[in-house]
């Protein structure tokens, strides 16, 4: 077999990659993995893609075991190595080249742990647990060199080429001043359950709790709006109020998309070096300077915020330890305190170094899903959370990633996630319990995290 190649050609770089997307967006499989830029907690990259291969194996349905989903993980590192097994790092270095890119959804990880989900809505419309697909072409910006490029792999037809090239040196350099109609909501968001489901829900994990079943569990509840027209709207204003650097939007079925605006990474693959930097303790951005450092100071001085993220370190340094080599797993920044538009957050850092003959693939699906949104120990919280919740978390608390044809990976937490599906718009909060957690504080807090992102959508679009 011949050594791949890659063509690599200059486009106008755009500070708001927004607009280029535009011009990607109707297409086929359109996905955009947003850095968040120009916003100040922006990361680095930009990647979009569209038209996807034909071939890629189908994700199992909803009710699929455990031994469906492994098998499909294997079909995807079976495809993967088909289509980019001998691909070289790409020089320049790109986090994407063409690859794998998508999402998995929580109850993916549900199945692979043996847990059944079960659902007391007597209608429950959900999205796919997973869409993966192969690409051969993306754009990348690189928003620390200014630079943007159409990445193609050989095999593109040169008149696909042409076009798509034609079409992205054409994008405007700024959004519209105004975003134009083509979206409203029906009414406002609900939940889904009231509040006396969540005490009473708390009230349950504090009796596992004491008896010893578990440390932690992430308890969560999901927000609902009848909507109508194009999500790529909503999508706009959301990442104007709640920029994040681990956002996505990604085309679904129809005009059914996936919002996400992710702070979190879950896990980072470059070379054998593997990364992951869990979330874990929260408090609400202050509009006023003096009561907002007061409330970063509150988070980084909670003891209970602390022992809560240590909690999921360990958990994710054992998860971790299934496949990196023994003895390379170390935690390299605990408890940071990062703010972004919305909440202030504490972030660990752990690292670690995958194991010969372990693939990208088997890091993920070992690890999944990661643990800051389930709790500790890891089975028996996803146990109490099927059984508490009653209702499908669908992409939110999954994970958005790619794996380029180079064998690189990397992932997101799927948190500050909406689903536009169907004519309705469905939003989660959520946050993790210990033994010391007050119900109307954890209340709160699955309303700090999304209540902004909702707000804004009713503002705009009500």
């Amino acid at each position: 077999m011949t050594t791949p190649r890659l063509q690599l050609d200059e486009i106008p770089y755009r500070e708001d990659a927004s607009t280029l997307f535009e011009t990607l967006r109707q297409r086929p499989g359109a996905a955009w993995l947003d850095s968040a830029q120009p916003a100040a907690s922006g990361g680095r990259y930009d990647i979009m893609v569209a038209d996807p291969m034909p071939g890629c194996p189908r994700p199992p349905a909803a009710t699929a075991q455990a031994a469906a989903w492994r098998s499909w993980l294997e079909d995807l590192k079976a495809f993967h190595s088909h289509h980019w097994g001998n691909y070289p790092p790409t020089d320049p270095p790109l986090p994407f080249c063409g690859g794998l890119l998508g999402y998995l959804g929580y109850e993916a990880g549900s199945a692979l742990e043996g847990i059944a989900v079960p659902c007391q809505d007597p209608v429950e419309v959900a999205a796919p647990v997973a869409q993966v697909q192969g690409y051969r072409w993306c754009v990348v910006q690189d928003h620390l060199l200014r630079r943007a490029l159409l990445v193609s792999q050989s095999g593109l037809p040169a008149s696909e080429k042409a076009g798509l090239l034609r079409a992205l040196q054409a994008a405007p350099t700024q959004p519209p001043p105004a975003l134009a109609p083509g979206f409203a909501l029906q009414r406002r968001f609900e939940p889904t359950r009231n509040r006396q489901w969540y005490r009473q829900a708390f009230e349950r994990i504090q009796d596992y709790i004491h008896a010893g079943d578990c440390y932690q569990v992430n308890l969560a509840q999901r927000f609902t709006a009848a909507c109508e027209g194009d999500p790529w709207l909503a999508y706009q204003t959301l990442r104007r109020v709640a920029a994040a650097p681990f956002s996505a939007f990604i085309s679904l079925d129809q005009q059914d998309a996936l919002l996400c605006l992710s702070p979190e990474r879950f896990l980072s693959l470059q070379g054998h070096q593997v990364e992951t930097r869990p979330i874990k303790g929260t408090r609400p951005r202050n509009p006023d300077a003096a009561e907002d450092l007061r409330s970063a100071q509150s988070l980084k001085n909670s003891t209970k915020d602390r022992a809560e993220n240590l909690m999921i370190v360990d958990l994710l340094r054992n998860d971790l330890g299934r496949n990196c080599l023994p003895g390379s797993i170390r935690v390299d920044a605990l408890f940071a305190l990062e703010s972004y538009p919305t909440v202030h957050h504490l972030v660990s850092t752990i690292r670690g170094e995958l194991a010969p003959g372990r693939h990208a693939l088997d890091l993920l699906r070992d690890s999944f899903p990661g643990g800051s949104i389930t709790g500790a120990p890891k089975h028996r919280a996803m146990q109490i959370i099927a059984e508490l919740e009653a209702c499908p978390r669908e992409a939110y608390c999954g994970s958005v990633f790619y794996l380029s044809a180079d064998g690189r990976m990397d992932s997101n937490i799927a948190i500050r996630s909406l689903l536009c599906q169907d004519g309705e718009l469905r939003c989660w909060g959520g946050g993790g319990i210990v033994a010391d957690s007050q119900a109307d504080a954890e209340y709160q807090e699955t309303l700090d995290k999304v209540g902004r992102l909702l707000a804004a959508l009713e503002e705009r679009f009500l």
